[in-house]
């Protein structure tokens, strides 16, 4: 192993006290307010980092019907210096952090950590708040809590009790009647909400909070600053962006546009067409004629989105055992297609599912890897760069789109895709992502002779990965997502949206930093005009998971531009 590309890392002995802490969130007691419309729990403590779970009550109005009681509260986890404030309102900087489509808060782990100890390091006090969207609240994150991979399993497949809870099953459309509402207003209400109840001083929001977002983050931050939050236009302390300091941009854009989003939504997904105009789809969503969550037949679905976390349990668990995840799970048209999707070579084997994902012998951390990394999951900005396979031969993987047949990211991206080719053959382990290029890396290459990849394309730990997606109370992904937040933003130019934007010039009314991934979503097309710093190798995943040192033996540069932006003076 270079040694030098090690330099900050924790040492994997104290990585795993740290997570077998976050793995007992559970038995930590909440603190509350006296009326108990808030409540912080303990996550853990580690690398100088505190971690917590905020939960603020706020309710729904009247008028979004029936729903469940956890959906009137919201949620975010808060990354402290440990020797900083106790209180927000003291530290320098409070980062705000809206999530991309289908993200939870989770996804924000390394970032934030990153982050808060960047700004430490230099002397100074910030938090991270990474939320969660409201509906959010529809997952249950009981089996994953369990640390344990086949409780999980049997937790959410097999209808088995944990802790004397028995999983209610996965939530059909004619239970999400509320979501029918849950758009881009409601979604920059409960952040103006949040923000209000938990920075009470306007004059302190102003001075010290900046406002952003991953990917969708981006363009729900560019309708917060636009918003008007009293009904009167006339006061502006109310204002979206009023409430920041500045915003930020990760690998995305503030504005109140999706066309800087291009391949973060897969074409097969159920959205509805936004063409049928403002007053049908909101109807077809009433009525429950139309998805109320946005969902794919294909590993986006709150039944295979759930494996993501499992595989991460396992990763965590017992990262060079040799998998039985893919025998262990129930056969199901889901997880069928799924792995099939993932794990098939070419056309052929995709129809025929032969050679299938059990067919070969595969770590834990190798299940995590292939369902994330960018040179195996094709859809782009699901992609993370994490290492790459090794312990037996690769081959192309030309399913669904061919190696080297595309020129731009779009929703396949543009690195190699790479199999095991040996079924029933060596066990596959992972090459972590400070691995790649080491004296004993085999350099795999594609059948044009091309590299599947090289260390500066590397830049994610897949441990912290793991722990982001299993070890968290909030989750990493957002299995249903609001179809209504989507199409209300295609149809921005309709009466109905475009009232939104009271405020169009809070979009530049503060300072803005935009960080782009330098192989995720804008590559190709970076917008020169918003002078963005952009990290290069990484993908869109990557700019929230990446490891505190790269390659090069440097500083994580998000986190790094991240703290610069916070320490300048406003």
């Amino acid at each position: 192993m270079n040694t030098s590309r090690s330099r900050g890392r924790t040492p994997r002995t104290l990585r795993v006290a740290a997570l077998a802490v976050l793995l007992t969130t559970g038995a930590f007691t909440p603190s509350a307010s006296a009326d108990s419309a808030r409540t912080e729990t303990p996550v853990g403590t580690s690398g100088g980092v505190t971690e917590t779970v905020v939960r603020v009550k706020a309710p729904l109005p009247a008028s979004f019907g029936a729903r469940p009681a956890a959906c009137d509260w919201l949620s975010y986890l808060r990354y402290r210096s440990s020797s900083g404030p106790a209180s927000s309102a003291d530290a320098d900087r409070v980062l705000v952090a809206q999530p991309g489509i289908l993200e939870g808060a989770g996804a924000f782990d390394s970032v934030a950590r990153n982050t808060v100890t960047r700004a430490a390091e230099q002397g100074r006090h910030i938090e991270f708040w990474a939320l969660d969207r409201r509906s959010n609240c529809l997952e249950d994150r009981t089996g994953i809590a369990s640390g344990d991979q086949h409780t999980a399993v049997d937790y959410y497949y097999r209808g088995k009790q944990v802790q004397g809870r028995t999983f209610a099953g996965f939530v059909g459309n004619d239970k999400l009647e509320w979501m029918a509402k849950l758009g881009i207003e409601q979604t920059v209400r409960d952040e103006y909400d949040l923000l209000a109840a938990e920075l009470p001083d306007q004059g302190v929001r102003k001075a010290k909070v900046l406002c952003g977002g991953h990917s969708l983050g981006g363009v729900i931050t560019g309708y917060f600053a636009a918003a008007d939050f009293d009904g009167d236009p006339a006061t502006t302390a109310d204002a979206g962006h009023n409430q920041c300091a500045g915003y930020f941009a990760l690998d995305t854009t503030v504005s109140t546009s999706l066309a800087d989003l291009s391949g973060s939504i897969p074409d097969d997904t159920n959205l509805p067409d936004v063409g049928l105009g403002y007053g049908v789809v909101q109807a077809g969503l009433d009525s429950g004629l139309l998805p109320r969550s946005l969902s794919a037949p294909v590993l986006l679905n709150p039944e295979t989105m759930t494996l993501l976390a499992i595989a991460g349990v396992g990763a965590l668990q017992d990262p060079g055992g040799e998998a039985d995840l893919p025998s262990y799970l129930p056969a199901n048209t889901n997880i069928e297609a799924t792995n099939r999707f993932l794990f098939s070579k070419d056309t052929a084997t995709f129809l025929t599912g032969s050679p299938a994902v059990k067919d070969f012998r595969l770590t834990n951390e190798a299940i995590l890897g292939s369902l994330m990394d960018d040179q195996s999951v094709p859809l782009a900005f699901l992609q993370s760069s994490v290492g790459f396979f090794d312990g037996g031969t690769v081959t192309d993987k030309n399913f669904p789109a061919a190696n080297g047949s595309s020129s731009q990211p779009g929703l396949f991206g543009t690195e190699y895709k790479a199999i095991p080719a040996q079924p029933h053959g060596p066990l596959y382990t992972w090459r972590n992502y400070d691995r790649v290029g080491d004296p004993d890396d085999p350099g795999y290459r594609s059948s044009d002779g091309t590299p599947f990849t090289v260390a500066g394309k590397e830049v994610t730990d897949i441990q912290e990965l793991a722990r982001s997606m299993a070890a968290q109370p909030l989750d990493f992904t957002e299995q249903y997502f609001p179809t209504k937040l989507v199409t209300d933003i295609e149809l921005a130019t309709s009466p109905q949206v475009k009232r939104l934007v009271v405020h169009p010039d809070g979009l530049t009314a503060n300072p803005t930093l935009t960080v782009l991934a330098g192989d995720g979503l804008l590559a190709g097309r970076v917008p020169a005009d918003l002078h963005p710093v952009v990290a290069d190798g990484y993908q869109h995943l990557d700019v929230l998971t990446a490891a505190p040192v790269q390659n090069n033996g440097r500083p994580e540069p998000v986190s790094t531009a991240l703290t610069e932006f916070a320490r300048t003076p406003r």
